[in-house]
C-alpha cells in the first residue's frame, strides 16, 4: 500500500507508549496495534482525530504517500 503509517515514530517523539494512547484515545488497544504496524485498511476521521489531538500532531506527521516500490522497501518486503 503507498500509504504508510507513521505512528510508532509519532509515539516515540512524544515519549508515549500504544497503552497510553489507546487509553486517552478511548481506542482498543489491538486496533492501535492494527494501524501502528500499517495492516488497517482505513481509519475514521474521528479517530484521526483524536489520535492527532492526543499526540499534538496533524495527520501528515502520521500518515505518508510513497510510491508502492518505497513503501514495499520500507516494509521489508522488498
Amino acid at each position: 500500500m503507498a500509504i504508510v503509517v507513521k505512528l510508532a515514530d509519532v509515539l516515540h517523539d512524544e515519549r508515549m507508549t500504544l497503552t497510553e494512547l489507546a487509553e486517552r484515545v478511548d481506542i482498543t488497544l489491538a486496533n492501535l496495534s492494527i494501524l501502528k504496524t500499517g495492516k488497517a485498511r482505513a481509519i475514521r476521521f474521528s479517530t484521526l482525530e483524536a489520535i492527532c489531538e492526543a499526540l499534538s500532531c496533524q495527520p501528515g506527521d502520521l500518515l505518508e504517500f510513497q510510491p508502492d516500490s518505497a513503501a514495499a522497501e520500507q516494509s521489508g518486503a522488498a
